[in-house]
């Protein structure tokens, strides 16, 4: 045990150096941080209750998740009702319909009934592995699908739609450049956001709710306007209002429910300026099949009105006066440039599968944070000092090792969480102070077995060696049990419940190694080098 060849004492040693040099940047202010090379500019990052920011508690509305399934079901049975082998394999159907959150159209030649079902069953298998399905398929009247969605379909779908809406969020949130926002699921509904060092929620809130669905559709010619204000419309279609400022007459239009191209196609999105009136607008560019299918709509349509609609609402409603072949297209409407860029990096990250309102809002200011930090500071400082003088007065030199090998754990411990660029709460102060009293508590145990083997008489080599070697079982099984308790709270725990579980299992395997490992090495020189016959301890 007290065996250290050159080669150990060197990888120890650089290992502590190591510690010490990433773990500076974290204390430099930012300027001085940028001046180094890019592998030391990694730092410890402070959370929302210390830097201070924005918190946001964001829930879906599943109403809205339940039409979208709707919508996507509807384009299914289009796309299965197509043949793959051409217009002969095509199965002819009537209006589909989705009034009460079920989606019924009828079988023009009965003959295709039971063609049509097969290619729907092999469209809503679900959950294949547990046998499943997200809808059920009846036949009624001998000729009329219905279609109805499942319990289990629905709870998969909500599942499916948050963990999407979820990682669509932490995109936009990272595009608006800030650091470390803290994004996860609460519940089976809702997502919390919260983004250190930022004031102003009012930009990540639009940014964040806005749903961004983009969709192309045609608007309806034999649209009768008195009637559609009367809420009568052609079957198939449907009133969407105008988005607020975009439109002075008419506050509506009657559009084909018919999507002819969607958001999902898009393949960037960038704010400019018209170059006619120089206002802000999108400019987008679709992919091959959404330039395809654009500039097919567009030749098949010219001199009608398509209308561009955003999150249900229509921003324009212009006329084809040609064919758009170039796969891009412009979204003007009452745009700033804040505005048409937050627009922009929604687009670019993709629609959200379901909308979601803000529920909850928080800000805590720096000067709260900064205040947390220096009570945390001061009771770091106090359990420091007081673990150190004791240390000291009870053990002698053997407590100065003690006290070094804590300096170096807390270097550690720093450089670690910032090589894996983890956050720092509250909690988390709580959990590196809480490792402090766990660094010694090794050493102590250490110690008081050297006591023992002392006192029956053991030389000084013999009572140091065991105290080590039979401490360390001790100290391990300990540290273990710590360790699992830990693991426990990260993967149950949300929030500073993880910071505090990260930070005390960084905290525990860091002492372990500074607590035994370095402070055996120290002894074992000491002890080389001078061959005492007796120690104080």
């Amino acid at each position: 045990m007290l065996d250290f060849p050159r080669w150990k004492t060197i990888g120890i040693s650089i290992i502590l150096l190591l510690g010490i040099l990433f773990s500076i940047p974290t204390f430099l202010p930012e300027t001085t941080r940028a001046s180094l090379p890019s592998f030391m500019q990694s730092k410890v990052n402070l959370g929302l209750d210390l830097a201070g920011g924005s918190h946001l508690l964001l829930e879906a509305d599943i109403d809205d998740l339940r039409k979208t399934q709707l919508t996507n079901m509807e384009k299914t049975v289009r796309t299965a009702m197509r043949g793959e082998r051409g217009p002969d394999d095509d199965i002819a159907i009537g209006e589909l319909s989705t009034a009460g959150g079920k989606i019924s159209f009828m079988i023009r030649d009965q003959k295709q009934l039971d063609d049509a079902r097969d290619r729907l069953f092999s469209q809503t298998q679900g959950a294949a592995l547990t046998g499943q399905r997200d809808w059920n398929i009846d036949i009624i009247d001998t000729s009329r699908i219905v279609m109805t969605p499942t319990a289990a379909g629905q709870t998969q779908a909500v599942a499916d739609a948050m963990d999407s809406a979820r990682d669509i969020i932490d995109k936009r949130v990272n595009d608006l450049g800030t650091r470390e926002p803290t994004i996860i699921r609460e519940g089976n509904d809702r997502v919390v956001v919260q983004v250190p060092g930022l004031q102003d929620p009012a930009a990540l809130k639009e940014l964040i709710g806005k749903t961004a669905r983009l969709e192309f559709r045609m608007v309806d010619p034999n649209a009768d306007p008195a009637e559609a204000a009367a809420g009568r419309v052609p079957v198939g279609s449907e009133i969407v209002p105008y988005a607020e400022g975009e439109r002075s007459g008419a506050a509506f239009e009657v559009l084909r429910r018919q999507v002819m191209i969607s958001g999902e196609q898009l393949i960037n999105a960038k704010q400019g300026f018209d170059q006619q009136n120089g206002q802000a607008v999108v400019n987008i560019s679709f992919d091959s099949g959404g330039s395809s299918t654009f500039a097919k709509v567009t030749a098949q349509n010219v001199g009608k009105r398509f209308a561009m609609v955003l999150d249900g609402k229509v921003l324009s409603a212009p006329s084809i006066n040609e064919p758009i072949l170039g796969g891009s297209a412009q979204i003007s409407g009452s745009f700033t440039p804040a505005t048409a860029n937050a627009l922009a990096i929604s687009l670019r990250s993709g629609a959200l599968p379901v909308k979601m309102a803000v529920v909850e809002e928080r800000t805590v200011t720096p000067e709260l944070g900064a205040d947390s930090i220096r009570k945390g500071v001061i009771a770091g400082i106090i359990a420091t000092v007081s673990v150190l003088t004791l240390m000291v007065l009870v053990y002698g030199r053997f407590g100065v090792y003690a006290n070094i090998a804590l300096f170096f754990n807390v270097f550690l411990i720093v450089a670690i969480m910032a090589a894996f660029n983890a956050t720092l709460t509250l909690p988390g102060i709580a959990g590196f102070v809480l490792t402090i009293g766990a660094a010694v508590d090794a050493n102590v145990l250490i110690n008081e077995r050297i006591r023992e083997e002392l006192k029956r008489g053991r030389k000084v080599f013999q009572a140091v060696e065991l105290g080590y070697s039979e401490a360390s079982r001790a100290i391990f099984d300990a540290n273990v049990t710590n360790v699992i308790a830990a693991a426990l709270m990260f993967w149950f725990g949300s929030g500073p419940i993880k910071g505090f579980a990260v930070v005390l299992t960084i905290g525990i395997v860091t002492s372990v190694f500074t607590a035994v490992t370095v402070t055996r090495m120290f002894v074992a020189h000491w002890l080389r080098t001078t061959r005492p016959t007796s120690i104080n301890i």
